[in-house]
């Protein structure tokens, strides 16, 4: 009988230390995107990414290289909210025909639009992420 207690406490302690480390784990929250830039196209393949998290952080993503994680000064973060109470998505812009054309897409609010000519409101969003984007 002792030696069932000798060999089934290690078990038991097996079991208990991983029923503890399962809900750490699943206490990593997903963070929130505030707004995201994606740039693709062109005649030099572009594929860049800004994704700026409401946390004031950011992931920077190039076609070539690793992605990068920054995050905002206190300047940029205010720049750019300013920059988006001007923003009007509007509706996605047709592809026009050629090929070498920047194709932009933000995501804000929920909301994905992609355009290739740039409207006034979306000229200083986009000026502020590609700052961030190759700082």
């Amino acid at each position: 009988m002792k030696i069932w207690r000798v060999l089934l406490l290690p078990v038991l302690l097996l079991l208990v230390g991983t029923a503890t480390v399962q809900p750490a784990q699943a206490a990593v929250v997903a963070k929130k995107v505030w707004v995201e830039l994606r740039e693709q196209g062109g005649f030099a393949g572009l594929d860049d990414r800004v994704i700026v998290y409401t946390d004031g952080c950011a992931r920077l993503s190039h076609r070539t290289g690793p992605a990068v994680h920054t995050c905002l000064t206190r300047t940029e973060t205010r720049a750019l909210r300013s920059s988006l109470k001007h923003l009007r998505l509007g509706r996605t812009e047709t592809q026009p025909p050629g090929a070498d054309f920047i194709k932009y897409t933000i995501t804000y609010r929920g909301h994905r639009v992609s355009r290739y000519t740039l409207p006034s409101t979306w000229k200083p969003v986009v000026r502020r992420l590609e700052k961030i984007l190759h700082k």
